[in-house]
């Protein structure tokens, strides 16, 4: 794992001594994703410069030091990831004839595949976590790719003269050509669903590279050149195969277990999170089978019993027989976090797991170097509750949308918020959650949509369309491939394809990478193994879900090394407790962002009913979501200052 930046300039206003000294600044600002060493490589003559941050997991000699060159010359790599079947890659590209290694890393075997195989077709090779940058110096020509799935980051796009890349957005702040101008529309998406979804950033004229694409960049390409970013691999739609249930149970059980093994190759100490539930237990619980020795676990509970899944991960542990570790978080903890979530997250990130997450990752990397996590099986298996029922309530929308249409539900829709307060007031405690002004026009968003696309959009929305004064964007750019949910046979099994494309790498997969990188551990998903996500497609509804139970199964595979009665419970979800954190140790902290009007944001946000939220909130009325969302915009825009 590392941080990657760069730069290619056309005009070759640098001379070599100043690329590097640049390239290299870039990359101090991500040092936290390497701590191990740095290095760049400049080729002034074509205005390119790589600079590269060293976290040593494979291969922790100077042979595995990045930039790196082939052994013919022409190709440079600075990469970011793992290449988790690097040895047999290797062993394929030694049946060609004897290479020279120079060490044992992924990283050499991964710029001689691409040396012998060609760029695109060692993509199609690699089973790994990437954002790689590699300079073909006989082509004169840049190109830059991301893993299928998403885990690891990479943005870019042209800044003034210059086409910057990088790890993080702090990395391209460091040039001089950097721009802070918001992007109203990612600012309008931020708003709505809490996180900014690729190809966008909150910054104009960069994008992020989407998950599965690569893009080359030719070095004569004039400032300003088109960017056109093409597709290796494509997340694939569901196609539901008839399968025998035990059979298909063997299979998973094979192919999770192989995803696994690859992912303990390392040659430093290695760990697991385990927060008791489904997915993380199966990962650790296959890790515990294919290890002679305790597997290291660690886990995070709360006071607040809603939100401790502690208990439950320490019966599995000891079940599993693994070294457990856990700590207790407690309010002052995320308060000492919280001044630092713009510098963690340099682009805004509203999901408030974000703070146990980090703290997670901090606790791990006190004892271990890289750690397994359990995401993704939601989205491929179907864990969520947004899945089940959505049928039950597009009918209701239906009726709700009669209702609507009434005139007199048109003249409360319009009510101003100081009327519903007062009538909040003389109305019986029964009715008074229900009767205030932001659910009055909540509601009428969600009877509003007109496809079940729209209307599963809403679902994922903190703030609707229409509740805020935010620019619009085009939401339906969220949803990776571009597949509306009304073009499903199944919606159940097109909301999982939506969520894989989009909230999994933009928001989970997000959460993570910067919560671990903070602290320079690395985290792998072994449910992202791209085989997994391709026999998972094929997966018939019946073995996803079976009535109100979702990821089947997953739990059978589960079976085979936790009972039952340690997993089988409501499904809690890594949260916080905002609700009531914002009401008490941090109401100050709201309180301050939600009256600053000097921000930039204050231009695209009605803060002002925001407030009105705020105070409701304050009032008993749960607003933790949605207000968490404008309260880490407005933070981040106070730290970074955009214009």
């Amino acid at each position: 794992m590392c941080g990657i930046t760069g730069f290619l300039d056309p005009r070759k206003r640098l001379d070599a001594a100043s690329s590097r000294a640049l390239v290299l600044d870039m990359a101090r600002a991500i040092a936290h994703r390497g701590p191990d060493g740095d290095g760049a490589f400049v080729e002034a003559e074509c205005g390119l410069a790589f600079g590269h941050r060293r976290l040593s997991i494979i291969d922790l000699s100077q042979a595995g030091a990045q930039p790196m060159v082939s052994a013919d010359g022409r190709w440079v790599i600075s990469f970011n990831g793992e290449i988790y079947n690097f040895e047999e890659i290797r062993r394929r590209l030694e049946d060609g004839g004897a290479i020279a290694w120079r060490g044992h890393s992924d990283t050499e075997v991964l710029v001689e595949a691409i040396a012998r195989r060609g760029f695109e077709a060692t993509l199609n090779l690699a089973n790994g976590m990437f954002a790689i940058s590699a300079w073909d110096r006989r082509e004169r020509a840049l190109y830059l790719a991301r893993d299928r799935m998403g885990e690891k980051p990479l943005y870019y796009g042209w800044q003034g003269e210059t086409f910057l890349f990088g790890s993080e957005l702090k990395a391209l702040a460091r040039h001089p050509d950097f721009s802070r101008r918001l992007d109203p529309a990612a600012v309008s998406l931020f708003v709505a669903y809490g996180y900014v979804p690729s190809p966008f950033s909150i910054y104009r004229g960069l994008s992020q590279l989407r998950p599965g694409h690569y893009l080359r960049l030719a070095a004569d390409a004039p400032p300003g050149a088109p960017l056109n970013a093409v597709p290796y691999w494509t997340l694939p739609l569901p196609a539901p195969q008839v399968m025998d249930e035990h059979e298909a149970e063997g299979e998973l059980d094979r192919l999770l277990a192989d995803a696994v093994r690859l992912r303990m190759r390392a040659d430093v100490p290695m760990g697991a999170f385990l927060s008791g539930g489904i997915d993380s237990s199966a990962v650790v619980g296959l890790m515990q089978a294919q290890s002679n020795v305790p597997v290291r676990s660690y886990s995070i509970g709360f006071a607040e019993n809603a939100y401790d899944e502690a208990p439950f991960a320490r019966e599995v542990a000891r079940h599993l027989g693994t070294e457990h570790t856990e700590i207790y978080v407690e309010p002052r903890d995320a308060l000492d976090v919280i001044p630092s979530l713009p510098q963690l997250y340099d682009e805004p990130f509203g999901d408030s797991s974000q703070v146990p997450t980090f703290l997670l990752c901090k606790l791990t990397r006190a004892h271990v170097t890289v750690s397994l996590s359990g995401d993704g099986g939601d989205e491929l298996f179907g864990g969520y509750g947004r899945y089940f029922g959505f049928e039950s309530r597009w009918a209701s929308r239906v009726r709700g949308m009669d209702a609507l249409r009434a005139p007199s539900a048109c003249l409360l829709r319009g009510m101003p918020a100081e009327i519903w307060s007062m009538l909040r007031g003389v109305a019986p405690p029964a009715l008074r959650n229900k009767l205030h002004a932001n659910r009055a026009r909540y509601i009428a968003s969600a009877i509003g949509a007109r496809t079940k696309q729209e209307f599963y959009a809403f679902q994922m929305q903190s703030w609707p369309t229409g509740m805020l004064d935010s620019p619009e964007a085009d939401h339906g750019a969220i949803f990776f491939g571009q597949h509306a949910l009304d073009s499903f046979a199944e919606p159940f099994l097109g909301m999982m394809y939506l969520d894989a494309g989009s909230y999994l790498p933009d928001d989970i997969l997000v959460k993570v990478d910067r919560a671990a990188m903070a602290v320079s551990l690395e985290s792998r998903v072994p449910m992202l193994d791209h085989r997994v996500v391709e026999f998972a497609s094929r997966v018939p509804l019946n073995l996803k879900r079976r009535g109100d139970a979702g990821k089947w199964l997953l739990r059978r595979v589960l079976d085979r090394y936790v009972p039952q009665n340690l997993i089988d419970r409501p499904k809690q979800g890594f949260g916080l407790p905002v609700k009531e954190w914002l009401r008490g140790p941090l109401k100050a902290w709201g309180d301050e962002l939600l009256n600053d009007e000097t921000t930039v944001i204050g231009e695209l946000v009605d803060l002002s009913r925001v407030r009105d939220v705020w105070r409701e909130h304050q009032h008993g009325i749960d607003h933790s979501y949605r207000l968490w969302v404008i309260i880490v915009l407005v933070a981040w825009a106070r730290e970074w200052r955009p214009l």
